[in-house]
């Protein structure tokens, strides 16, 4: 699970910053700026577009390409002698700099009480293009799209390619992970949904993807959003595709990566005549269980000792279930706070030390489990949905996901269906890949934008293949 990806920078070290008094002008600022955080080896590209107007006043938007973010709004820019203030409310993230000529700015980003330092050069963000993404002019057709979710009340943009030659054809509509994601489902310099639709298509079958509600082109809000409203976009999009005169209504099927596995599963549960559901990294046990899980694969893969792992995974489950069963946010949130407070007094300053655990860490989890998405995802169980698929199913998980690791989910997954007495479904672990189904090493995120390769071709002809067996 890759809830923002911006949560990534709040395990920065601490840093400090002094600025020199030279005045500089505010035209000497506008214009776009870039820089790269190195996050525990991860190099996270960040880009400031600051505009000047005719008194001198500034304002800025930022755009993190590699996690698909664009336009996200900055709402103080302060330009004082040489030292510029940016404040990004949206993600609690500050920058401030020293201009140190017209085309740099020495500085430090600062979120959640942490630091790092960014230089930012002058200039357009040129992004790196992955050897997997396909280049254009593709061999099939491809149209931009608009979905409306009526009952919402937004409007969702999209991609929807089909293959050469003669309709009607078979098709698959592609479900982002959680967090705001673009069509191409960006993240840290990949595009897997890009690369999962150009090869779909390119074997004869129609793709439908779609920019998240609030994210590119598509209208809305996630900031209150749940699951379950992130469903009804899924079931716009069902509905559309539908009555689509080039695509065969009886062979639509449902794909979903993470997050995007229970929105599929929650459509073709409502929607009996979907024609095949395929899993990516699909939890099938509660969301608390599966946070615990996640917490417990990640720390352990980096070295933490057992002793000191169980003493976390027990203070973080009384969270997570907290979060889970009190009805009243603000007293959850206060309970979630003593967990962490009562429970790290019971660790030593070593400890403390090695799992982070410091005030502004405590700040970020507690605003996290108040979220109206995360409160309903630790309290989902996606097995019931599950018992309700009849149609042809495809679990797959591989075998380094340590967000959604293999062998808890992928048995739980093969145990509900089969209470359904589903008799078309196909239960798959990939040696070797990761969360996103990458060839990996370890499997701990930090990996994702160093592995050149954006899906392993065993994912992609595994899926290709088995879609295609059945809606022959």
């Amino acid at each position: 699970m890759k809830r923002q990806f911006f949560t990534l920078l709040l395990v920065l070290l601490s840093a400090a910053s002094s600025f020199a008094q030279q005045p500089v002008p505010p035209s000497q600022i506008a214009g776009s700026w870039k820089g790269v955080l190195d996050i525990s080896g991860t190099k996270l590209p960040l880009v400031l577009h600051i505009s000047a107007d005719p008194s001198g006043a500034l304002s800025a938007t930022m755009d993190s390409p590699q996690q698909g973010a664009r336009g996200i709004p900055v709402q103080e820019v302060r330009l004082t002698q040489d030292s510029l203030y940016l404040n990004i409310k949206a993600i609690g993230g500050v920058y401030v700099g020293r201009v140190t000529s017209p085309e740099t700015i020495e500085g430090h980003w600062k979120q959640g009480g942490y630091a790092l330092p960014m230089q930012l050069t002058k200039g357009a963000y040129e992004a790196q293009r992955r050897k997997q993404e396909p280049t254009k002019p593709y061999p099939y057709q491809e149209t931009e799209v608009s979905v409306e979710n009526k009952a919402a009340g937004i409007s969702l943009a999209g991609t929807l390619t089909m293959p050469q030659g003669k309709g009607p054809y078979p098709a698959v509509i592609l479900f982002t992970g959680s967090g705001p994601q673009d069509r191409d489902m960006t993240v840290l310099g990949h595009k897997p949904f890009l690369v999962l639709a150009d090869h779909l298509t390119r074997q004869g079958i129609a793709v439908l993807r779609l920019d998240d509600r609030g994210t590119g082109k598509s209208e809305g809000s996630a900031t209150s959003a749940t699951t379950q409203d992130f469903a009804t976009d899924a079931q716009a999009a069902y509905t559309f595709l539908k009555g689509h005169k080039e695509v065969n209504a009886k062979k639509i099927g449902l794909l979903g990566l993470s997050e995007g596995a229970l929105i599929a599963a929650k459509v073709a549960a409502a929607n009996k005549d979907v024609a095949f559901v395929v899993l990516m990294a699909g939890s099938a046990v509660p969301g608390t269980e599966l946070l615990v899980a996640q917490n417990e694969a990640i720390f352990s893969a980096a070295g933490i000792p057992d002793q000191t792992l169980q003493k976390l995974l027990k203070m973080r489950r009384a969270q997570f279930e907290t979060a889970a069963s009190e009805g009243d946010v603000d007293v959850a949130s206060k309970k979630i706070r003593t967990i962490e407070q009562e429970a790290k007094a019971q660790f030593t300053a070593q400890e403390i030390q090695q799992l982070g655990l410091s005030a502004q860490s405590e700040n970020s989890l507690v605003a996290q489990l108040s979220s109206p998405w995360m409160r309903y995802y630790l309290a989902y169980d996606p097995a019931p949905t599950l018992r309700q698929l009849k149609m042809p199913v495809l679990a797959l998980n591989g075998s380094k996901d340590l967000q959604v690791p293999a062998a808890a989910n992928l048995a739980a997954t093969q145990k509900a269906l089969k209470a359904s007495g589903n008799k078309h479904y196909t239960v798959k672990e990939l040696p070797g890949l990761n969360h996103l189904f990458q060839t990996a090493n370890t499997g701990l995120h930090t990996e994702y934008a160093a592995i050149e390769e954006t899906m392993a071709p065993v994912a992609l002809e595994t899926i290709s293949a088995w879609i295609k067996g059945v809606v022959k």
